[in-house]
């Protein structure tokens, strides 16, 4: 079973645990000492009004006529109309109005006209206008973290009873852990690049979840292959590791294969400025970093963890029974 190309996972996990651990402190760290978790208007509510124009502007121009316009507290964020408008535009900025149920009508007019008046070679138009209320935007957030709990569950259920011949159910909470990993690493990706907490994040989570399980899956088939082969006899921790070496090669080909995908997407994001994009895929390319990593490093160690510790607590209680039987018969 012994592959020419062998790497002891099992006897490297303390090694893999303290780098995940070491990680998420100073991220940690970061989050609470410099950085702060921002959460898009979906989630807090409030509003956005989109303006395109054409030309060349200076972004912070922008910013100072929208925020003269207006006493409200605002950020812009700017981006290139890859479709060009009926009107020529080509260029968009995004004006967010944070926690606040909606602009009237007269403020809106105010900063049209302050843009129209100081710019007036630049033919900005009004394309946009979003309100969200801050009890809608919360009621999601909370729907979006009970659909996520909820695919974990189901997961843990799909798991235990695919592979119920090796323990599934402790195989898919050690499933369900790394994933835990997975998500606090996309979580902290947003924190570092300082994007909003937005509906691009719950997409990236679900997407990560089911592709991490995916990975881990196809470890667990092939140790219940290698149990079957191998027989009762042979520790667990042996025939893991045989398994995720026989399948190395697969997962590391998949997830690069997958990341020049997504990377590519980036580059382009990156290159037009479409930041609803560049949220999405940058995020998505840590996430399958991360996802190829915790199924091998993660998953399959720790259940090998759990499931020497079961058997350990069981010989030990059945040593318990024979010692006591053994001293009833000698009494």
């Amino acid at each position: 079973m012994r592959q020419k190309f062998h790497i002891d996972f099992i006897g490297h996990s303390k090694i893999f645990f303290c780098v995940s651990l070491g990680i998420m402190i100073i991220c940690l760290a970061c989050n609470l000492i410099f950085l702060h978790t921002q959460l898009d208007i979906e989630f807090t509510g409030g509003t956005i009004l989109k303006y395109s124009y054409t030309g060349d502007v200076s972004e912070s121009d922008i910013e100072d006529v929208i925020q003269s316009a207006t006493s409200e507290q605002v950020s812009c964020q700017f981006s290139q109309n890859l479709t060009t408008d009926d009107d020529g535009n080509d260029q968009i900025v995004s004006i967010e109005f944070a926690e606040t149920k909606a602009i009237s009508v007269d403020d809106k007019t105010t900063i049209t006209e302050a843009l129209q008046s100081e710019f007036d070679d630049n033919n900005f138009i009004e394309s946009e206008s979003t309100s969200v209320d801050p009890s809608k935007g919360t009621t999601f957030f909370l729907k979006c973290i009970v659909a996520v709990a909820f695919a974990a569950v189901l997961m843990i259920l799909y798991v235990g009873l695919r592979f119920r011949k090796i323990g599934g159910l402790s195989a898919g909470c050690m499933a369900v852990v790394s994933l835990i990993h997975d998500l606090i690493i996309i979580y902290f990706v947003f924190v570092m690049f300082q994007m909003p907490l937005d509906d691009n994040f719950i997409a990236v989570v679900l997407m990560i979840i089911g592709y991490s399980l995916n990975d881990t899956i196809v470890i667990y088939d092939r140790i219940r292959e290698n149990r079957r082969k191998a027989g009762p006899k042979v520790p667990i921790s042996e025939i893991v590791n045989n398994s995720i070496n026989q399948c190395f090669v697969r997962t590391i080909c998949t997830s690069i294969t997958t990341m020049l995908a997504i990377g590519s997407v980036l580059a382009v994001a990156l290159i037009y400025n479409i930041d609803s994009v560049v949220s999405f895929a940058l995020p998505m390319l840590f996430g399958l970093l991360t996802g190829c990593y915790s199924s091998i490093c993660i998953a399959c160690p720790l259940w090998v963890i759990w499931v020497n510790y079961r058997d350990k607590r069981k010989s030990e209680k059945n040593g318990g029974k024979d010692k006591t039987k053994k001293g009833a018969v000698e009494a």
